[in-house]
C-alpha cells in the first residue's frame, strides 16, 4: 500500500462490515461501513469520470470535516484527479481567487455554516452539493450515489503523481498553492509510524480543518493507513459531547484547544484547589479519571500538539493529569516530514528530534532549514515564490527561528517575520515572551508588540474565569507576571504595560487562522495607532 486510496481499498477488502465513518446527528450517529463508503466513492468517481475531464484535473472540496470530505477526496483519487481542499470558513472572494488560480473544474460542497455568503464566489464549474447538509445545488451527492454507475476501472496512481494542491491558510499575504505528490504523504506516514507507536484500528475524532496539512496527514491519511474509525462532531455546541462519546485512541490539538480545555477545567476547579486535590494519591487518581473521561480522552494513549509552541508551564500542568503532550513540528511545504517528540524520545519545551533521513541546519538569522524527499514540488504557477523558499543547497527555508541542543532536540524560538523593532532599534522575538505570559492562568490569548514605542507592551485577552474577577485582582495578577518575566529579559525587551482587550480574537473577526494561530499582521493593522497611548498610560495594566 503506497497511497490513501490503496489504504482504504485494503480495509474495504479485509473488513467490509466494520464501521469507518460516524457522523454525529442529534442524539445519535449516522454510520458508514467500509463497504457502504466504498460503494458511494465508486459512484462519485464514476460521475467524475463521466465528465470526461483531462487526467489530473483539479477538483476542489469546500466543507467542514465530515464523512463526505474523506469520500470526496478518495473519489477524486480514484478518478485520477488532483484535490484542492478549501478552508470552510473562507469568504467568497478568497474561494473565487483559489478556484480560478487552481483551474478547478469541479467542486464538492458539503458541511458549511455560511454557504449562502460563500456561494457567489464559486465560478461556473461543476458543483456537487450534499443535500444532507442543506446544500441546494443542481447536482447532488445523494442523486449521484443513488443512480450513477460506479467507476469500472479506477485510475492507476503513480508515486510521483500530483495528489493535492494545499492552499496555505495565509497568516500573512494571500494563500499559496503547495503541490504534493502521493509519495511524499506515504513516506511521511511510514516514518511517523516507525517513530511513534500508533494504535492499530484506532477510533479517531476529526475536527481540525482537513484542508490543513496536519489534520489531512495525521488524522485522515494516517487513519486510512491504520484502518481507523472516524467520528465527526455535529457542530460547535455538541463538540464536547461528541468527543466524549467517541473517546479517541489518540488525539491531536493546537495550543488554543489545549488552553480552552484547561480554562474549562479551572473554571470548575480553581488552580489552588486543583493543585491541592491532584496531590493526594487516591483523590488525585479519581480526579484524573473523571476529568479525562469528561474531556473525551480517557482512552487516548497519545496526545499531540502542533501549529504553534505550547508553554512549558502548560505542558507540565497537563502532565499532572497523566496527559503527556508530544509537540510536533512541520509545515505544509515540507509535508510535515520534520521533527517529532515521541514516547521513546521527548523533551518538554522542544519539538523533538528529526525524522530519519531529514537534513537540517540553522542558517542566517537562526532560521531553521530542512531537506528531505518530501519537500513540496513548488507553489502552483508561482515559480518565483517557489525559488525564494529554497537556498542554494536545496534546503527549504521554514521562516521559523530555533536552536538545536547537544542531543539533537529542536527548540522553536519564533518566526523571522514576527520579529519587530522598538524605537530603540533593537529586534525583539515575541514568541518566547508570549509563552512565559501564557503561564498566567488569567490569560487566554496574548500578543507582544512594540512598533513605534520605546519598550514593548503586551495585548492580552482574559479567560472566562478571569473576567469574573475584579479589576484590582486582574491588575495584581498581571503586574506580578510582568515583574517576574521582566527580571529575566534584556533591558530593551522589558514589558512596559499589559493591555486588556475587550473582545476575544477569533476567526470570525479575522484575527485567527483556521488552525487558531494569531494573525499578527491583521492585529497590528488595527491597533498600531493606539500603541503610544497605551504605552504612556499610568500603571502596569490598562483596559482597552
Amino acid at each position: 500500500m503506497t497511497n490513501p486510496l490503496e489504504y482504504f481499498l485494503h480495509w474495504e477488502r479485509t473488513a467490509p462490515a466494520d464501521i469507518v465513518f460516524r457522523q454525529a446527528k442529534g442524539p445519535g450517529w449516522i454510520t458508514w461501513t467500509f463497504q457502504e463508503a466504498g460503494e458511494e466513492i465508486r459512484r462519485i468517481a464514476g460521475f467524475l469520470e463521466a465528465l470526461q475531464l483531462p487526467l489530473h484535473s483539479k477538483v476542489a472540496i469546500l466543507s467542514k470535516n465530515c464523512p463526505h470530505w474523506v469520500m470526496a477526496d478518495l473519489a477524486v483519487m480514484m478518478a485520477g484527479h488532483v484535490s484542492v481542499p478549501l478552508y470552510p470558513t473562507l469568504p467568497g472572494e478568497t474561494i473565487h481567487e483559489i478556484l480560478v488560480h487552481s483551474e478547478a473544474k469541479a467542486i464538492f460542497i458539503g458541511k458549511l455554516d455560511h454557504y449562502a455568503s460563500q456561494q457567489p464566489g464559486i465560478p461556473d464549474i461543476v458543483r456537487i452539493g450534499v443535500e444532507a447538509y442543506g446544500v441546494p445545488e443542481e447536482t447532488s451527492w445523494e442523486n449521484i450515489t443513488a443512480t450513477h454507475t460506479p467507476i469500472a476501472h479506477p485510475a492507476a496512481i503513480q508515486p510521483d503523481d500530483l495528489m493535492t494542491i494545499v492552499y496555505t491558510s495565509g497568516t500573512t499575504g494571500k494563500p499559496k498553492g503547495v503541490m504534493h505528490v502521493f509519495q511524499s504523504f506515504h513516506i511521511t506516514l511510514s516514518a511517523a509510524r516507525k517513530a511513534i507507536p500508533f494504535p492499530e484500528r484506532p477510533r479517531l475524532f476529526s475536527y481540525l480543518p482537513m484542508s490543513h496539512i496536519a489534520e489531512r496527514m495525521g488524522i485522515e491519511t494516517m487513519g486510512l493507513m491504520l484502518g481507523a474509525q472516524f467520528s465527526f462532531a455535529e457542530n460547535l455546541e455538541t463538540f464536547a459531547k461528541n468527543l466524549a462519546d467517541t473517546q479517541p485512541d489518540y488525539f491531536f490539538a493546537v495550543p488554543r484547544i489545549w488552553s480552552k480545555f484547561q480554562e474549562k477545567i479551572l473554571e470548575k476547579i480553581p488552580e489552588p484547589r486543583f493543585s491541592r486535590l491532584i496531590g493526594f494519591p487516591l483523590v488525585g487518581a479519581l480526579l484524573k479519571s473523571v476529568l479525562k473521561k469528561k474531556l473525551g480522552l480517557s482512552k487516548s494513549k497519545l496526545f499531540f500538539s502542533g501549529a504553534a509552541p505550547l508553554g512549558l508551564g502548560q505542558l507540565e500542568w497537563w502532565k499532572k493529569l497523566d496527559i503527556t503532550i508530544f509537540e510536533v513540528y512541520g509545515m505544509t511545504e515540507d509535508c510535515v516530514y520534520s521533527h517529532f517528540n515521541s514516547p521513546a524520545a521527548f523533551r518538554f519545551g522542544t519539538v523533538g528530534q528529526p525524522l530519519p533521513g531529514l537534513k537540517r541546519k540553522i542558517a542566517d538569522h537562526d532560521e531553521i532549514c530542512v531537506k528531505s524527499d518530501c519537500l513540496m514540488k513548488g507553489y502552483y504557477k508561482e515559480p518565483e515564490m517557489t525559488a525564494a523558499m529554497f537556498d542554494e543547497e536545496g534546503y527549504l527555508k521554514t521562516g521559523d527561528t530555533g536552536s538545536i541542543d547537544r542531543e539533537g532536540y529542536l527548540t522553536i524560538v519564533g518566526r523571522v517575520k514576527d520579529q519587530f523593532k522598538t524605537d530603540k532599534g533593537k529586534y525583539i522575538s515575541p514568541a518566547p515572551i508570549e509563552m512565559k505570559l501564557m503561564e498566567n492562568k488569567d490569560i487566554a490569548q496574548v500578543c507582544v508588540v512594540g512598533m513605534g514605542i520605546p519598550q514593548p507592551i503586551v495585548l492580552t485577552v482574559l479567560t472566562e474565569a478571569a473576567r469574573a474577577k475584579s479589576k484590582d485582582e486582574i491588575t495584581a495578577s498581571l503586574t506580578a507576571t510582568l515583574d517576574a518575566i521582566n527580571v529575566h529579559l534584556e533591558s530593551y525587551e522589558k514589558l512596559e504595560t499589559a493591555v486588556i482587550m475587550q473582545k476575544e480574537w477569533t476567526q470570525e473577526n479575522g484575527l485567527l487562522t483556521p488552525t487558531l494561530k494569531l494573525k499578527r499582521n491583521a492585529l497590528e493593522k488595527i491597533y498600531v495607532p493606539r500603541y503610544p497611548g497605551w504605552y504612556h498610560e499610568k500603571g502596569k495594566v490598562v483596559w482597552e
